[in-house]
């Protein structure tokens, strides 16, 4: 059985849609901008990449947007668009199609408010949806809701790599049954002071405040990332039955694999991401030479970007085109994995390779894409990822048209 995404949606710091989505990265726009929300005096983050201007009540039911936190909104409104992209009718067979929303740190936006009505005032005043606003699992649950989908569901808690990882877990469910699944991943964690504390303490965040000085992975300046918010889904269908539904399939899921490599941090190395990819590569069938560009995970700290780099050469000793277009707005954390997919499936589509923004110029013995997109032909393309907790992943995503 072969996996194929027929439906995509995004909402990112560029804005609502993947329309948007996809001008912003092939412009290689810059949208860091300082943390406003709270007062950020005495933490050692200040920038980040946040979605402006959303109003839930332009796309959400004010029932819903009183239950739930921003990183559902999101999630629910990216799920609407990827539906209404694949024309699939959920209607059909409700329980056949399911479920997989990624997260990393849950509603912490409706927690902090929670919390701060908790001590500041009593437990009264602790309202009854902070027990299903904050929980993980909270966007699966609302997604399936709202749209009927009575399939298999659940919640991957994998950092970074959560949507690269729902992939896989995706195309297991469909072996199992089922013709359809709604996977992605949603982040919202730099709007809450007490969440965006607790990703400060990994000493990974850039404690810059000039927004076009920061984030420069794989170069001597690089002093960490910024972090960021945003949601990605996916529907995913068996080939076979999308094809004979007349479906526009976007990409096909070739290949996917994780690894584990400690306890704690980033895996340290390269030599787990490095097995995460040959281990993707494989189960697609693909070789080196076959690869036509690498989203690359680029932490942004110095020794994880060098593992990553030697890991990349080892890879494709002739080398190959990177690119890393999530500098232009930060990681989102579960949501980042995810934003990447869909990055690289618009890559497909339009046979363009997005730029690394702001970095000024390719470290030696890497074909990173900066300044501007390149024009390519893309058949194949490789997206990387780490995560806190020592986990790596990688996908292989194959356009429909590779022959």
């Amino acid at each position: 059985m072969n996996l194929v995404i027929t439906g995509l949606g995004t909402v990112s710091p560029a804005g609502t849609g993947t329309h948007d989505y996809w001008a912003a990265l092939v412009e290689g726009r810059s949208l860091i901008a300082p943390l406003s929300d709270f007062d950020t005096d005495g933490f050692p983050v200040r920038l980040g990449g946040r979605v402006r201007g959303f109003d839930p009540l332009d796309h959400l039911d004010g029932r819903y947007v009183v239950q739930t936190d921003a990183f559902t909104w999101f999630a629910m409104v990216a799920a609407e668009e990827a539906l209404e992209d694949s024309g699939f009718d959920v209607t059909a067979d409700p329980y056949a199609t399911g479920v997989l929303i990624c997260s990393g740190a849950g509603g912490a936006e409706f927690g902090q408010r929670e919390l701060t009505a908790l001590y500041g005032s009593g437990p009264s005043h602790v309202g009854p949806y902070q027990s299903i606003a904050w929980f993980y699992a909270a966007s699966t649950g609302q997604v399936s809701i709202r749209n009927q989908l009575k399939g298999m569901c659940g919640v991957l808690v994998t950092d970074e790599p959560g949507m690269l990882d729902a992939l896989g877990q995706a195309e297991q469910a469909l072996r199992r049954g089922g013709s359809a699944m709604l996977v992605g991943a949603s982040e919202s964690a730099i709007g809450a002071p007490y969440s965006l504390a607790c990703q400060a303490v990994s000493g990974t965040l850039t404690d810059g405040d000039d927004p076009e000085s920061v984030y420069l992975p794989f170069t001597e300046r690089t002093v960490g990332y910024v972090p960021a918010e945003g949601a990605a889904v996916a529907l995913v269908e068996d080939e076979e039955l999308a094809r004979a539904r007349g479906a526009r399939v976007r990409a096909v899921v070739a290949g996917q694999a994780s690894t584990f490599g400690s306890v704690g941090g980033h895996d340290p190395g390269g030599e787990g991401l490095l097995h995460a990819a040959l281990g993707a590569m494989r189960r697609a069938g693909v070789t080196p030479d076959e690869v036509d560009v690498v989203f690359a995970d680029a932490l942004g700290m110095p020794k994880a970007d060098a593992d990553e780099a030697t890991a990349l050469r080892q890879l494709f000793p002739d080398g190959v085109a990177v690119t890393a277009p999530k500098t232009g707005f930060g990681r989102a954390h579960a949501g980042a994995g995810a934003l990447d997919v869909a990055a690289a499936v618009l890559s497909l589509e339009h046979q363009v390779i997005p730029p690394t923004p702001r970095v000024p110029d390719p470290p030696a013995g890497l074909d990173l894409v900066v300044r501007v997109a390149r024009p390519a032909r893309l058949r194949t393309a490789l997206v990387l990822s780490r995560g806190m907790g020592g986990g790596n992943s990688a996908v292989v995503l194959t356009s429909p048209h590779h022959v």
